[in-house]
């Protein structure tokens, strides 16, 4: 049985990875889970300095998911790779790193430190932040700002680039079609949607941020949506995710045309999740005589 998958030149032992910002650097979840059972991990993300993130309260459960704005607090790129990645290199399960900035020119600073590096297989850019010279507007909405990082970033750096797309727009594919135009060798999608809640008793937003960003199982038919307009739009993988609880969860997306999947608010709830939806995707195949998981990627029937 054959379950390994290429996501834009990085072979994965399995479809199975971990949404950034859920898993840590990893190391946090090795008491809890066989980190060599995982296709990919992908790392929290990370600014060229360190940064704090915005102040508690950070995260809200909601009805089927969760609301947070943690603010994207790390440790910055080079204290992560002095201290952080050098615990994953024993581990087979491949590492992404995830990239955010302020400017274009801090996305390719962040690239360009991890050429090279040993244990990084891959970088997944975050597009999802506000562009400073754009009034705060952020990158994912507008695909000419997309493109503009993703080509300085594919300038600075060998290393496979995925790009994780917001759903926050109003034709995802168009962002999509902009970042594979300038070189992503792969996109991952989605994002949180953006939301809102209130403390009735208080009257005051259950985040301190007023707004986050919406996860969970609340989202995954806008996720399955989306993966399906995207995976028809371009012809590089993609890596759906977006409310995944379960293996069934996982196969939906693979039938919907993504290549691989990210676990990533499963994690809060069952900090083992992701090795049992391996688990679920091996025992699906066997069951259903499936001998090569490639064959159920985009294989819905419409």
């Amino acid at each position: 049985m054959n379950t390994s998958v290429d996501i834009g030149g990085v072979r994965l032992a399995n479809p199975v990875m971990t949404a950034s910002g859920t898993f840590g650097y990893g190391m946090e979840f090795d008491e809890v889970l066989n980190l060599n059972r995982l296709g990919g991990v992908v790392m929290k993300g990370l600014s060229l300095h360190p940064s704090k993130g915005n102040p508690p309260p950070r995260i809200a459960e909601t009805s089927c998911g969760m609301l947070n704005a943690i603010g994207l607090e790390n440790v910055g790129i080079d204290r992560f790779i002095k201290e952080k990645l050098p615990a994953m290199r024993p581990f087979s399960t491949k590492v992404f790193i995830n990239i955010y900035g302020k400017t274009v020119e801090e996305y390719a600073a962040i690239a360009e430190r991890s050429e090279g590096v040993e244990g990084i297989h891959g970088i997944e850019v975050n597009i999802s932040c506000p562009n400073v010279s754009a009034g705060g507007l952020a990158f994912g909405v507008d695909p000419v700002a997309a493109a503009d990082v993703v080509k300085a970033v594919r300038a600075r750096t060998s290393l496979p680039v995925m790009v994780k797309l917001s759903p926050n727009v109003t034709d995802i594919t168009e962002i999509a079609r902009s970042v594979e135009g300038e070189g992503a060798d792969s996109v991952s999608l989605i994002n949180t949607l953006t939301g809102m809640g209130i403390d009735i008793h208080t009257r005051k937003p259950l985040l301190a941020n007023v707004v986050g960003g919406l996860s969970g199982p609340a989202v995954k038919p806008v996720a399955i949506r989306m993966v399906y307009q995207v995976a028809k739009a371009v012809k590089i993988p993609v890596v759906g995710m977006g409310g995944i609880m379960t293996a069934e969860d996982a196969v939906e997306f693979l039938i919907a045309g993504a290549t691989a999947v990210q676990v990533g608010t499963a994690n809060f709830v069952y900090p083992d999740a992701a090795e049992k939806v391996v688990d679920g995707i091996e025992a699906f195949m066997k069951e259903k005589g499936i001998s090569d998981v490639n064959d159920l990627i985009g294989s819905v029937d419409v």
